[in-house]
């Protein structure tokens, strides 16, 4: 039986570390996935809508094998610059790429953005946006421990009507294999079911890591136009899931790719709609290479890939459920109460 590890966080893959940093004031944040070791990683593109720095560089046909880091920022285009404060983190730590002997090690992190601009905080920066500092903190703070829900990039998002948040599981095969998901939720689409207080993602739950929610017997969802409970008046560029898979199987740049593809219909589990025109969505994939996998290769992909996908199906669920009310965006457990089929707005 598959079982979430230790943790219940993409950190049970061992290797990898997690930091968040957060400016309350903003409503801002910062996650930052940084491995002991550099990683191999792909990277999957689904939605209209994404924010992007150096994620070519994860194209199996690009010159760099492995990253030293995957960040995930709030802050729109502003926060791509949290890049740069992992980076310059890494450095002090002597990673990265040797261009040339001789040549400083440049560190090779990738990162993605969700739009939190219009939260309610103040953004009024002037000439120096905070993403930088809060890249950097969050490398600093980077540890097998981490917060979910209003925590890093997760700070600022709102998932549909939801207050959004930062979500993260993880799964370990009767084999040994762990697969681990994190996830910052700031979707257009709704992650509930209309008519009720049962997450989309329910039936991939482990435990009651989002509130152990199940439909009545007998209910079919008659809601089959577009759920009440989108974000209203969405815009392009406004919102974005932004997640990473991650597992100690070692596979190559090329069978991560397929991994990133096939994790993200996870979206489509927990997300409704999913991959429109005003959302980013986009899914990372990265190993640690700790652990061979069984031949034949494609099949064992094929099952990791399945369950990459449930993961973060559930992180994506975690990260509404852990989610607290910040400012107008409700949580979804201010508002709904205990049982009750409609949210309390």
């Amino acid at each position: 039986m598959i079982k979430p590890g230790p943790r219940n966080l993409i950190t049970d893959v061992a290797g990898l570390r997690v930091g968040n940093a957060q400016d309350e004031r903003i409503r801002t944040g910062v996650t930052a996935l940084i491995g002991d070791a550099p990683l191999v990683a792909a990277v999957d593109v689904r939605g209209g809508a994404p924010g992007t720095r150096d994620v070519e560089a994860l194209d199996p046909v690009s010159l760099v094998e492995r990253g030293d880091a995957i960040v995930l920022s709030g802050g729109s285009a502003f926060g791509l610059d949290a890049v740069s404060g992992v980076q310059a983190w890494l450095r002090r730590q002597g990673r990265g790429f040797e261009i040339a002997p001789g040549t400083p090690l440049v560190p090779i992190a990738s990162g993605v953005i969700l739009f939190d601009l219009n939260n309610g905080g103040d953004k009024n920066w002037g000439d120096h946006p905070p993403y930088r500092d809060l890249g950097l903190a969050a490398a600093e703070n980077a540890g097998p421990d981490f917060a979910l829900g209003n925590a890093g990039a997760g700070l600022g998002a709102r998932a549909g009507i939801y207050k959004g948040g930062l979500g993260s599981v993880s799964a370990v095969t009767p084999d040994g294999v762990t697969i681990g998901a994190l996830a910052a939720v700031n979707s257009v689409g709704s992650p509930v079911i209309p008519g009720t207080d049962v997450f989309w993602a329910f039936p991939f739950e482990r435990g009651r890591e989002y509130g152990g929610r199940r439909l009545p017997p007998g209910f079919s969802p008659v809601d089959l136009d577009l759920p009440a409970d989108l974000k209203g008046s969405p815009q392009p560029g406004a919102n974005t899931t932004i997640a990473v898979i991650a597992t100690d199987a070692s596979l190559s740049r090329v069978e991560l790719k397929r991994l990133a593809i096939m994790a993200a219909d996870g979206f489509a589990r927990a997300l409704r709609p999913v991959h429109t025109p005003f959302d980013g969505d986009i899914v990372f994939a990265v190993s640690t290479e700790r652990r061979a996998i069984a031949e034949p290769r494609a099949l064992s992909v094929l099952r990791l890939g399945s369950i990459a996908a449930d993961c973060l199906s559930r992180a994506i669920a975690r990260g509404v459920y852990e989610a607290e009310t910040l400012g107008a965006m409700k949580s979804y457990r201010d508002m709904f109460a205990h049982g009750a089929a409609q949210p309390r707005r």
